[in-house]
């Protein structure tokens, strides 16, 4: 018996394909986020206060961006779209290439093939990275992009240098984390 001129009435290929495709997507952006440590801990006051030196700061640099890392990106993208909001073309051009970041490089699962040719995860990064700049350089809100990653790195760096590192927890050993020089004495 044959089948011509008919309309298959369920294509299980399709919608399943693409519930396995979104369902994957989403625990990979759950992991991603899983990085992101606790925002009570991050803005606890009882662990603020003035680094004693110059050297005591750039450690405390240096363990909070490595602690608070997802968090602290969080921030200066969040930054960066608030300052995209009088900029509307900006924004969505913004938006446009964050969905281009996750799906083509945060989302994969497989390698990226172009022409039966599988390109590099450095390929992909530094190219999404160099079409991000340009694409938002072209929208003519360049003072206003560099302005607010500028107030990101400086709201990350007196986060990073005010907040102590003694309480900070390692979860996957089990201890307290070692924050270089000044935690041995």
């Amino acid at each position: 018996m044959t089948n011509y001129g008919t309309i298959p009435t369920s294509s299980t290929a399709g919608p399943s394909a693409n519930i396995e495709y979104l369902s994957r997507a989403k625990e990979r952006i759950k992991e991603g986020l899983g990085a992101r440590r606790p925002w009570k801990l991050m803005f606890n006051f009882h662990s603020i206060n003035f680094p004693g030196n110059l050297s005591e700061a750039i450690t405390r640099v240096r363990t909070n961006v490595a602690y608070f890392r997802m968090n602290y990106a969080m921030i200066v993208l969040l930054i960066l779209f608030l300052s995209l909001l009088w900029h509307p073309i900006s924004l969505l051009v913004f938006v446009a290439m964050m969905a281009a970041w996750l799906f083509l490089y945060f989302l994969r699962d497989e390698p990226l093939v172009v022409f039966r040719r599988t390109i590099d995860d450095r390929v992909v990064l530094v190219v999404l990275g160099v079409l991000t700049i340009v694409f938002l350089l072209l929208t003519d809100a360049t003072t206003n992009i560099l302005v607010s990653l500028l107030i990101g790195v400086v709201v990350v760096l007196v986060h990073a240098s005010f907040r102590r590192t003694d309480d900070l927890y390692d979860e996957e050993s089990g201890e307290g984390l070692i924050s270089g020089p000044s935690s041995s004495s």
